[in-house]
């Protein structure tokens, strides 16, 4: 990679971290909840607001690449996600309003999930890419961190907790201007993304499953950062703040997975490590339901965090390599699958709700991980004919 490339791969894979943005929406909504005086089943519809527009944008923004460039969509992408974390700062009071906000949050990040992965392409090698995938998914687990540290260290302030929206809003538009001012040579794919030949992929059994797995997975994640931080507060009495600092070790774990699986992918082949990860996840969601201390319950979420890390990728992959000419269509379709973080957390919310306890929404999760596991078959099938 000569100079020039490094320098246009900088702002690239910044828009990793501006991605992580998204991993927020779970722990504001307890936020919301608090200064609303919400119960679970309202509280957890913020994700729907937020992750439905991943069903609805992907094959669009797919269209959207082939007319404006990878590059355009992205910048795009960055100052939607700047508009939609001003507007709970100045619109403070109004829920309707902060839907609203994390609507656009939803709608931005489908934008930059389904077009970045793509402008990677453009600014690095054919035999670089899985390497700079990987290290773009670790950069945005590592700046999945910033939410449970932020969130807490401004509620005191005039803002409150919007005060991380401002930050957030500030370094999209940073990103923004850096990529928009960087030279990209504008990439013309060779087939157009259309919805009739995107949901045709459906018919594939494999594709489809993948995209189940999509769904399960995210639905599962989103649950988690949803669901912690009330599991610490009903079991072990702790504030908001408090119980929402101890979420980084959620994040940290997938950072540390990711950063781990970047290396071991490149040794093991990924039906092994899907085994041995579903394995370490579940182990992890059991745990949790059980952990009777705080210390056991930080470990049991720990666990599920590195068993989780490096499952999206690994579908995400295997649907490219089982069928790499339709790239552009499965890309856009996998990403509808992130809306799985719409149709989860809800029933999460109501069965919380329903039993007055979140152990019922971590069973739930549990519930949804066994699809995950059910996958491993066809993984391996996948993965050995690659």
């Amino acid at each position: 990679m000569n100079k020039k490339s490094r320098l246009a791969l900088l702002p690239v894979m910044f828009g990793f971290f501006i991605m992580a943005f998204v991993d927020l929406v779970g722990l504001a909504s307890n936020y919301v909840k608090n200064d609303f005086g919400f119960n679970d089943t309202v509280s957890n519809l913020i994700s729907v607001a937020c992750y439905v527009w991943f069903l609805v944008f992907s094959i669009p923004t797919g269209m959207m690449m082939n007319r404006y460039g990878r590059k355009m969509v992205v910048v795009m992408s960055f100052m939607l996600t700047a508009v939609a974390m001003m507007l709970p700062v100045i619109f403070s009071e109004s829920f309707a309003v902060i839907l609203l906000a994390f609507a656009l949050i939803g709608i931005g990040n489908t934008f930059l999930q389904v077009s970045l992965n793509p402008l990677v392409q453009d600014v690095v090698s054919k035999d670089k890419l899985t390497g700079t995938l990987t290290l773009g998914q670790f950069i945005k687990s590592a700046a999945s961190l910033l939410a449970p540290v932020f969130f807490p260290a401004f509620a005191a302030s005039a803002l409150g907790w919007k005060t991380a929206f401002l930050i957030y809003a500030l370094i999209s538009v940073v990103g923004a201007v850096w990529l928009g001012a960087t030279y990209i040579p504008k990439n013309q794919p060779s087939e157009n993304v259309s919805f009739a030949g995107t949901f045709r992929l459906l018919k594939d059994k494999t594709i489809l499953l993948f995209f189940l797995g999509i769904l399960a997975l995210v639905g599962a994640d989103v649950g988690i950062g949803f669901t912690f931080p009330k599991i610490l507060q009903e079991k072990f009495a702790m504030t908001l703040d408090s119980s929402s600092r101890y979420l980084t070790f959620y994040f940290m774990a997938k950072a540390a997975g990711a950063f781990a699986g970047g290396i071991l992918l490149m040794k093991f082949k990924e039906d092994r490590f899907y085994l041995v990860s579903i394995v370490i996840a579940v182990l992890g969601l059991v745990w949790m339901l059980f952990a009777g201390s705080l210390v056991t319950e930080l470990i049991a979420v720990v666990v599920f965090g590195l068993g989780y890390a490096n499952l999206f990728s690994i579908i995400f992959s295997l649907s490219l390599k089982h069928a790499p000419e339709f790239s552009n269509e499965i890309s856009s379709l996998l990403i509808m699958g992130v809306s799985g973080g719409a149709v989860v957390t809800p029933v999460l919310g109501i069965l919380a709700d329903s039993f007055n306890t979140q152990n019922a929404a971590v069973a739930a999760v549990i519930a949804v991980w066994i699809f995950v596991v059910s996958l491993a078959g066809l993984v391996r099938k996948v993965a050995g004919n690659q």
